[in-house]
């Protein structure tokens, strides 16, 4: 994610301080009204010249917890879109809302005009 970084002394505290700092950095895009980039491929980014000899890793970070507090919306869904997010989401570990709120996050930065 440009303009987020992030270390640790250990593989396993770097890749905890990257969901932590990427969920504080989204946040303080989405404060100031900055689009949040759409997430790219691990290829794309080997494609980089300037991240040559990195290590790579992905992290899961849960965009509906950032940006105040949650609110409660009413949506409508048909059945089997809430069977395929519901198995999704909890094969992920996630919960429904969490997944929505990535997507729509994911979408709406693929689709903002530059």
């Amino acid at each position: 994610m440009p303009g987020c970084f992030s270390a640790g002394t250990t593989t396993d505290d770097a890749l905890s301080n990257a969901i932590e700092a990427i969920e504080c950095h989204i946040e303080g895009l989405m404060i100031d009204g900055q689009r949040v980039p759409a997430p790219h491929s691990v290829e794309f980014h080997r494609s980089n010249k300037s991240f040559r000899g990195g290590v790579w890793a992905l992290v899961d970070v849960d965009v509906s917890k950032l940006s105040g507090k949650a609110r409660r919306v009413n949506i409508t869904l048909p059945e089997r879109i809430l069977v395929q997010i519901d198995s999704f989401a909890a094969r992920q570990g996630g919960s429904r809302s969490g997944l929505l709120a990535h997507a729509a996050m994911e979408y709406v930065a693929a689709h903002e005009p530059r």
